[in-house]
């Protein structure tokens, strides 16, 4: 418990300390010529509701309580009433739900899990490669990768896929650990994720530009993790072990392959849509096209029916919409508190930051805050994003702080795909969380390393 509590201080005073280097600012950039910059004893004050959010948060605090106390202080100390609060109120909240690309994603995505495309095709590669472990181990996080990446869900995707590799090749250290690093550096860059729609929301930058210009990197920590996996698997001579899925255990590999098809076209109509739209000279793979061609395809390849391919597509909505509309409460209550002027305070500080140290001092920032907050990705990029957009960060430099936290994330007791993974490989998260601490630690020294030369 002491040991929680010293990590929770020492995480709240370096967000601070990056905070007061840095600077912030939320959403619109016009409103900061219209605040006045306090001074004085009032330019400490109205810092203070920062201060308590992120303690709060740390404190494992539901984000919109934490939010609704932070807002609240801030309107007692900037004198802001009611009326002005529920301006912010009613017109943040759309703000966050107009993301449209993200929520299409994600609802196709959901869509294809829930029709059996992952298992089919764990269960396809399974039959291919023997009794080759290492391969197998391999698969596993590719499959991971992309589920997250097309649904933009970590811990979903997690859900499915950890029981079918625990049931596969057991519980390995460093597939684990590989499949954390693959989730994180999956979610906080996909097409579809709350994550990539918080980054295109705070900095105005498409959500189509941003994935773009982060797919590289991403394509590196994942390479990192497969290879992790395999070493892992390799090292410990892992061998088959369990039944193969009692679904798909009496189809060929022609019938399971045909399910596999909705996932394989969702996939590549995400990460190659955009190059062939720019080879032929206009937008032929766009969401309305990807969206019936891919329930189409689920009602043609598997078991669902039309009406099912159609509610599973809602269905799948669900999980976006209502994190979007919650972290549309939560950035209301944060641009409250910059309406005091908070954020002019600390980005009048920003000059005193030596321009080589901003962006990893940001990545670091992202990393300390998710450790102990990693339950609540979304709301921490709705805190620490912003001072990076205050900064004019690249499109790739709000992706490393971005990633930083989603690694950070990883170590978190409270993190829905931490949780997902102790339960399909059946041991203690605090299990997880040690085996994840020197992999996950070595990819955060890396991210770091890359952040300085190249953010």
């Amino acid at each position: 418990m002491m040991k929680n509590k010293k990590r929770n201080v020492f995480s709240v005073i370096a967000a601070l300390l990056f905070m007061l280097i840095s600077g912030f600012q939320v959403f619109a950039a016009e409103a900061t010529a219209e605040i006045q910059t306090p001074t004085g004893f009032y330019a400490v004050l109205v810092i203070v509701p920062l201060i308590v959010i992120l303690t709060l948060l740390f404190l494992k605090v539901d984000m919109l309580a934490a939010g609704f106390v932070g807002g609240t202080l801030a309107m007692l100390i900037g004198g802001i009433g009611l009326a002005q609060a529920n301006e912010q109120f009613l017109s943040t909240i759309p703000g966050m739900l107009s993301i449209t690309v993200p929520i299409i994603n994600s609802a196709i995505a959901m869509a294809v899990f829930k029709s059996g495309g992952y298992t089919a095709a764990l269960a396809l590669v399974r039959r291919k490669i023997g009794n080759k472990g290492e391969y197998m181990a391999a698969f596993i996080v590719i499959l991971q990768a992309a589920a997250t990446y097309m649904s933009g869900i970590g811990g979903g995707s997690a859900m499915v896929i950890a029981p079918l590799a625990f049931a596969a090749v057991g519980a390995i250290p460093e597939l684990i650990a590989a499949m954390s690093i693959a989730t994180a550096v999956s979610f906080t860059t996909s097409p579809a994720s709350l994550e990539s729609g918080i980054v295109s929301k705070l900095s105005g930058i498409p959500v189509a530009d941003y994935v773009a210009e982060m797919r590289i990197f991403t394509l590196i920590f994942v390479v990192l993790s497969v290879i992790l996996g395999f070493y892992g698997a390799k090292k410990r001579k892992v061998v088959f072990k369990g039944e193969e899925n009692s679904e798909f255990a009496n189809l060929n590999n022609g019938q399971l392959f045909k399910i596999t098809i909705p996932a394989i076209f969702m996939l590549a109509a995400v990460i190659l849509g955009p190059f062939v739209n720019k080879a032929i000279g206009f937008g032929l793979i766009n969401p309305l096209v990807y969206t019936v061609v891919t329930v189409a395809l689920i009602y043609v390849c598997t078991k669902f029916n039309l009406n099912e391919s159609m509610e599973a597509v809602v269905d799948g909505s669900t999980y976006i919409l209502t994190r979007l509309f919650a972290v549309g409460i939560f950035l209301s209550f944060i641009n409250i508190i910059g309406d005091t002027g908070a954020f002019q305070v600390i980005a009048s500080l920003a000059e005193a930051a030596p321009a080589a140290l901003v962006v990893p001092a940001a990545v670091l920032a992202g990393i300390l805050v998710g450790i102990p907050a990693g339950a609540y990705v979304g709301s921490i990029l709705g805190l620490v994003l912003p001072v990076a957009v205050s900064l004019n960060f690249s499109p790739v430099a709000l992706g490393f702080v971005a990633m930083g936290v989603g690694l950070g994330s990883q170590l978190s007791f409270v993190n829905i795909t931490m949780q997902a993974l102790s339960a399909g490989f059946q041991i203690p998260i605090i299990q997880v969380v040690k085996g994840n601490g020197k992999w996950v630690g070595m990819a955060m020294a890396l991210l770091l390393v890359i952040a300085f030369f190249l953010g």
